[in-house]
């Protein structure tokens, strides 16, 4: 088995797949599906996402300075694949993708009430790269489906079925494998004694 070399490209995948809410000054408001999109910082709490200049909702944010991340689930798949396809100077999206408005807390964007998960963010920064430019943004509030929290009260995002982007494809996430720090856990006792046996 050997790797093969390709031109540089874009391979960095699985991605989450989000839907953007945006809205200009007006109010008129939009929704862009996309896959870049990424943590910048933990503290203070920052995103970044990338959008090509020629999309519709980009003046809209560049304008307004603010936008909703969205997350996506395997029901919202062929929402979120709409949203990325069409183009909202043709359609409202929020009405064709059969979606709900929802009224934020900090910024004049709506969520969309069917995601699990909605992340107000108000751009900080915009860099302008060749076909991109990243929108890097502070977190002001994150939103989530009460829906989804397990028996102990903490938020189960896997509940919803979180799908994701790889190459022009939507995949569901498979069974997890670990937990952050399981490679160096020690083993409890327990587990350590019913191995012995």
């Amino acid at each position: 088995m050997s790797k093969i070399e390709w031109k540089p490209g874009n391979m960095l995948y699985p991605l989450p797949v989000v839907m953007v809410s945006v809205a200009d000054k007006e109010g008129k408001d939009n929704i862009i599906t996309v896959a870049w999109a990424g943590t910048v910082c933990t503290n203070p709490p920052m995103v970044s996402i990338s959008v090509r200049p020629e999309r519709y909702s980009y003046d809209m944010i560049k304008e307004k300075g603010e936008f909703v991340i969205n997350l996506t689930t395997e029901k919202l798949a062929y929402a979120t694949d709409y949203c990325g396809v069409k183009s909202g100077r043709d359609v409202d999206k929020f009405k064709e993708a059969h979606l709900t408005r929802e009224l934020a807390s900090h910024v004049g964007v709506p969520m969309i009430k069917e995601s699990p998960v909605s992340i107000e963010c108000r751009v900080k920064e915009v860099k302008e790269y060749g076909s991109h430019s990243v929108f890097m943004a502070d977190v002001l509030a994150v939103h989530v489906d009460d829906q989804y929290m397990d028996e102990k009260g903490k938020f189960d995002l896997a509940m919803s079925n979180p799908i994701v982007y790889s190459h022009g494809e939507y995949y569901g996430l498979g069974k997890k494998l670990g937990t952050f720090g399981y490679s160096v856990k020690k083993k409890s006792k327990k587990k350590q004694k019913k191995q012995g046996k």
